[in-house]
């Protein structure tokens, strides 16, 4: 019987579950999520040995609109609550392992709104024009770490990625060349060529 790793990339996971379900997910979604995958024809068989999720926790501090607005507190926002809890509720799931990045708050941006009319409408900006130019930092080498060292150690045979992200083909890459099956699970989503080419199977 093989033994199977699944690899939940948390920012990936949050976006495709919302926009399926309309509302933001909760633990019991991304459980429910992972035992579909474990019902996958080609898993049927496996054993779980465990699942890992990768997100950075919410920025937890504040900052002031450089176009004025006042200052905003990031920890207390809806979003950030819904965040923490998530992580937190899946920390104490059976079989799943969180692993947390870093969320930095990196400066200003322009937001979707004002890129799409500035060019053809210019005119001075307003605090509505930008957004918090967040970064998640410490995800990604924390999977392929994750990925390294079950290869190396053989504690599974297969591995599924649930990502869109191609930054992991290394990982996939190295996994593949230790003799463990790579599975993508991209969630409907639209990803490059070698992404997939790099994988065993795409469900």
């Amino acid at each position: 019987m093989e033994n199977v790793a699944i690899f939940l990339d948390g920012g990936f996971v949050k976006i495709k579950l919302q926009k399926k379900l309309g509302r933001f997910p909760n633990a019991s979604d991304v459980v429910t999520f992972c035992s579909s995958v474990m019902q996958q024809p080609r898993l049927k068989d496996s054993r779980l040995f465990r699942i890992f999720y990768y997100d950075a926790p919410p920025f937890e501090g504040s900052a002031s609109n450089p176009f004025g607005g006042g200052k905003v507190n990031y920890s207390g926002t809806v979003t950030a609550k819904q965040n923490r809890g998530l992580i937190d509720a899946l920390e104490l799931q059976p079989d799943f392992a969180v692993r947390r990045g870093e969320l930095l708050l990196q400066g200003w941006k322009l937001g979707k709104q004002a890129l799409k009319k500035l060019p053809t409408s210019p005119r001075p900006l307003v605090k509505d024009d930008v957004v918090p130019d967040f970064k998640q930092k410490g995800v990604d080498i924390k999977i392929g770490l994750d990925i390294a060292w079950i290869s190396l150690k053989q504690l599974a045979s297969v591995l599924v990625l649930v990502t869109g992200d191609s930054d992991l083909v290394p990982a996939m890459k190295f996994a593949r060349k230790e003799g463990l099956k790579v599975y993508l699970e991209a969630m409907g989503h639209s990803v490059r060529r070698e992404l997939k080419a790099h994988a065993d199977f795409v469900f």
